[in-house]
């Protein structure tokens, strides 16, 4: 009997060149101002600020050619934080992954 190596495939890194921008179809409450242009801002069911969200369910701020968000510098505190790579951005890649298998 032979014995194989177990060899451990790992997932590649995220970055900006393989980030798939899925955190962009979460919804986005504003907490802060940031200075997010009001053409991007929307009031949820309970009267607080969220992203705009198109029909499509992307946030309104991506650039649907490239996947990158227009207004970056501007970008809600939620999405400052969240971490591209994260254990949260991980699990958001993993969704949408499954939902095109």
């Amino acid at each position: 009997m032979t014995n194989i190596p177990h060899i451990q495939i790992t997932e590649p890194a995220v970055t900006c060149s393989t980030c798939a921008a899925c955190c962009c179809k979460l919804e986005v409450m504003l907490i802060t101002d940031t200075g997010v242009p009001q053409r991007f801002i929307d009031t949820d069911d309970w009267g607080g600020e969220v992203m705009l969200r198109l029909d499509d369910g992307w946030c309104a701020a991506l650039d649907r050619d490239t996947m990158m968000c227009t207004i970056y510098a501007l970008r809600p505190l939620i999405c400052r934080e969240f971490e591209m790579g994260a254990p949260e951005c991980l699990e958001e890649r993993e969704g949408i992954a499954t939902v095109y298998r």
